[in-house]
């Protein structure tokens, strides 16, 4: 108890120390993020997260480990494991960010989103220091799948406002696989993080959950996803494409569906036949024997 006392101690003294300058990577990719200073209260709140973290980071946890014992691995594990769940309280930003500029039929006004581009990096940098957390790697099952399916999305919207005006994704110059984000060390793209990532963490209701900024492609929800409403998050955001007759048409004994359901296939059947899972959320009961049909895909932007 009395080592648990003085973690929570170091803790409340480190989130006092006064508060730095916020510093942003000089690659060019985030020129942009150098002037975000003049953006009151998102900019302070990516100050204090980055000041925080990097006390967190150094000074607090080596006094935890020496005050603990080096082999005291608990202790330092749950002071990790609080300090993650707390910085990801910052995708606050980014729900602010979705309330304001898209709509609850999930298009999205670009050109309003570009004046607040500004804001959109500051979130993506707030990532980038919750990233580099030595508690990220503590983070559930919920809260890192809550973490990447905001990070992409965000990261899509980013890549749309970088080249906007556009009239599709697909203008874009190999867009899946430009590394523009960069997190802690290592920079990404959107295709790592939904194929090397997400896809590999088992939840197939993710593909209606991050969004390719297309009118074919599931809406972007308005509200930012979180570890504590995920579940019926995911669910909804399933039943919610699902319903949507401009992307899916589904009768007892025909279905003409996404090709989200062709293309990645094999995630939508690792507990069954499509049919199985397309039944755990629609409100038709679909036969097993009902025919089989793909819609095209419209690439139009999402706006």
């Amino acid at each position: 108890m009395k080592v648990l006392t003085y973690l929570v101690c170091i803790v409340f003294m480190t989130s006092c120390v006064t508060k730095k300058t916020f510093h942003t990577t000089d690659t060019p990719q985030f020129t942009e993020i150098k002037e975000v200073a003049s953006i009151s209260s998102e900019t302070v709140q990516a100050e204090a997260i980055q000041t925080e973290t990097k006390y967190l980071n150094t000074e607090t946890l080596e006094t935890a480990k020496s005050t603990t014992g080096t082999n005291d691995t608990t202790a330092v594990s749950e002071l990790n494991q609080t300090l993650s769940k707390r910085f990801l309280t910052t995708h606050q930003l980014w729900d602010e960010l979705l309330q304001k500029h898209v709509s609850d039929a999930g298009q999205v006004n670009y050109k309003t989103f570009k004046l607040d581009h500004k804001k959109l990096l500051s979130y993506i940098e707030v990532l980038n220091v919750t990233y580099t957390n030595e508690g990220f790697k503590n983070l559930s099952k919920t809260e890192t799948l809550a973490f990447w399916i905001n990070a992409y999305n965000a990261m899509t919207v980013d890549l749309i406002l970088r080249n906007y005006p556009l009239k599709s994704i697909k203008d874009i110059d190999k867009p899946w696989e430009q590394r523009l984000w960069k997190l802690d060390k290592k920079w990404f793209n959107l295709s790592e993080i939904e194929h090397e990532i997400l896809r590999k963490m088992d939840e197939p209701r993710i593909h209606f959950a991050i969004v390719c900024a297309s009118f074919s492609c599931p809406k972007l929800q308005n509200k930012a996803f979180t570890s504590e409403s995920l579940e019926t998050q995911l669910t909804e955001a399933t039943k919610e494409f699902l319903s949507d007759t401009n992307r899916n048409n589904i009768s007892e004994n025909h279905i003409e569906i996404s090709k989200i359901f062709q293309w990645f296939a094999k995630d939508f059947k690792k507990d069954g036949s499509l049919i199985d899972f397309l039944n755990q959320y629609t409100s038709v009961d679909i036969s097993a024997k009902a025919k089989k049909s793909f819609k095209d895909y419209n690439w139009d932007l999402n706006e």
